[in-house]
């Protein structure tokens, strides 16, 4: 339990249903949602609907979505992988011929083609119990009426000025007034108002054919896209079978590849050989041993994970005790190995994730993203979508696993999470932050179960991430000077992160005493509420 004469939030209780997510308007749409009947499955759509509105730069339907749903609490866990597809004629040997040697932000290749409202859709049929377009309908006034903007958002849109800038539709709709919208402000998005009354009354089809995807695909084309219709009208996600490992007693439950959790059942496995509980989870003994483990684990995920559609991705290899034990011995407790290539890898990113258990103890774990902040900063005109930049993720190396190719999904960050116990689900649980959310899981788990903290204190001690795309060590400001020394003497490259370090929620469920608790990360503007 937190020291009450501090500045901080505890965690929240209720007995019949809880949501948590980043921004206080989602997560009352989510209890909204509940309280009329819905279930938990129904709730986090509609609040992640909302956060498209009120948090722009992290989420939209122009994104990609992953889930990880557990009906009455059970281990017989439904997965889902709604992550987006290059379009057919997007070969390696198209982007060399045409002397593209790097997938930039705010061209029109980094766009696959979103597979967002399509798993939002397919999910709600299966198993929800609204209907999808009432499930739009919070977010729908709100991008109509418009929301004030929060703290933590501002800062979001004044990281992305500049890009949005560059794109006509992109500027006009955030930054209007030529000027970053205010803390307080209000803000509106009529266009995306009307696209997703569309989406609401004819469901996936209004996104994926017709005007919507006609302005979509247009754009892109005129920018020099390789998008058709055909392609749009093809999105499909998929079911999946979860992946999992033990850590202290509990299972660990992730989406498969082409997602990243594979990377954080990595780092879990290496840890569990690791004596690290304590009382002082920001010593640098403990944290040079979590970067070190990071930066062995990301070693792995950029050269191995892919698409195992169309890669060979050797995912029994990655999650043996043998391969775990391997990584740990290698690890040197006085310093930092040397030699370890630097990858081609954007740096964390933004996205919203989204955790509800309702009353029958159905247990969702939701996850979307535009990744980088609004994505590729690139907006379809007549339609008000942010188009995300997923496709930054894939390789032009041809003998690469994660080489971009006709329908293939990019190597992905957002990764939802699930934690059971015997027979039973204890804790959805989720991390943001692009790149760094496998090692975002490990870090919030090892501080939950390893050193007692509470579901809150977890989420809201000081953090660090060995970002691979420059090889430094992001450390937040809340981590002491001497212990920065400390890794500096270790031989890692301390730097301060561009902003406050991914966000988190998870939901408790103590099936005993028939409690939920919940935690939302205080680097966003979000909230857990319950009842």
């Amino acid at each position: 339990m937190r020291n009450l004469e501090r500045p901080g939030r505890s965690p929240v209780h209720a007995t019949q249903a809880m949501a948590c997510t980043s921004h206080p308007l989602s997560t009352l749409t989510a209890i909204d949602v509940l309280r009329a009947g819905g279930n938990a499955l129904d709730a986090a759509v509609a609040a992640c609907a909302v956060q498209g509105v009120v948090e722009p730069g992290s989420t939209g339907i122009g994104g990609d979505c992953f889930c990880l749903f557990a009906p009455e609490g059970s281990t017989e866990i439904v997965a889902y992988n709604g992550s987006g597809r290059a379009p057919l004629a997007a070969t390696a040997d198209w982007y060399a011929e045409q002397g593209i040697t790097a997938l930039e932000r705010q061209s029109p290749h980094v766009v696959t083609v979103p597979g967002a409202v399509e798993a939002w859709q397919r999910l709600v049929e299966d198993h929800g119990r609204k209907s999808f377009g009432e499930l739009l309908k919070p977010a729908i006034r709100l991008a109509r009426e418009g929301i004030p903007i929060a703290s933590r958002v501002h800062v979001d849109f004044a990281g992305a000025a500049e890009l949005l800038g560059n794109d006509a539709a992109a500027a006009r709709v955030m930054l209007p007034g030529d000027r970053v919208p205010p803390v307080g402000s209000m803000h509106r998005q009529p266009e995306l108002a009307a696209t997703l009354e569309k989406i609401a009354e004819s469901g996936r089809d209004a996104f994926y054919t017709g005007e919507v995807a006609e302005d979509m695909v247009e754009y892109l084309q005129a920018r020099g896209g390789l998008h058709t219709l055909e392609d749009f009208a093809a999105a499909r996600g998929e079911y999946v079978e979860p992946i999992s490992t033990d850590y202290r007693g509990y299972r660990v439950h992730q989406c498969p590849p082409n997602g990243q959790g594979i990377i954080a059942l990595l780092l879990l496995n290496i840890m569990e050989g690791i004596e690290i509980g304590g009382p002082d989870s920001i010593s640098a003994d403990r944290l040079h041993i979590e970067i070190e483990a990071g930066r062995l684990a990301y070693q792995e995920r950029n050269l191995y994970v892919a698409d195992p559609a169309l890669a060979e991705v050797p995912q029994a290899w990655l999650l043996s005790d043998d391969h775990a034990r391997e990584l740990r011995d290698s690890i040197n407790v006085a310093k930092a190995v040397a030699d370890l290539p630097v990858f081609s890898a954007m740096a964390h990113q933004d996205t919203v994730y989204i955790t509800v258990v309702d009353e029958d103890r159905n247990a969702c774990s939701f996850i979307n993203s535009l990744f980088s902040g609004f994505g590729s900063c690139q907006m379809a005109p007549r339609s008000g979508v942010m188009l995300h930049n997923r496709g930054q993720s894939f390789s032009l190396d041809p003998d690469h696993p994660n080489c971009i190719a006709p329908g293939k999904r990019p190597l992905h960050t957002i990764i939802p999470g699930m934690v059971s116990k015997d027979d039973k689900v204890v804790m959805p649980y989720g991390v943001m932050g692009g790149h760094y959310q496998a090692f975002g899981h490990m870090q919030f788990l090892t501080k939950f179960f390893d050193d007692g903290l509470d579901i809150q204190e977890a989420m809201d001690r000081p953090r660090i991430f060995p970002n691979p795309a420059t090889g430094e060590v992001e450390v937040e400001s809340g981590v002491p000077e001497d212990v920065k020394d400390g890794l500096r003497t270790r031989g890692h490259a301390v730097v301060s992160p561009p902003k406050p370090i991914g966000g988190s929620q998870a939901i408790w469920i103590d099936w005993d005493e028939g409690v939920l608790t919940g935690g939302s990360d205080p680097r966003k503007d979000g909230a857990g509420l319950g009842y």
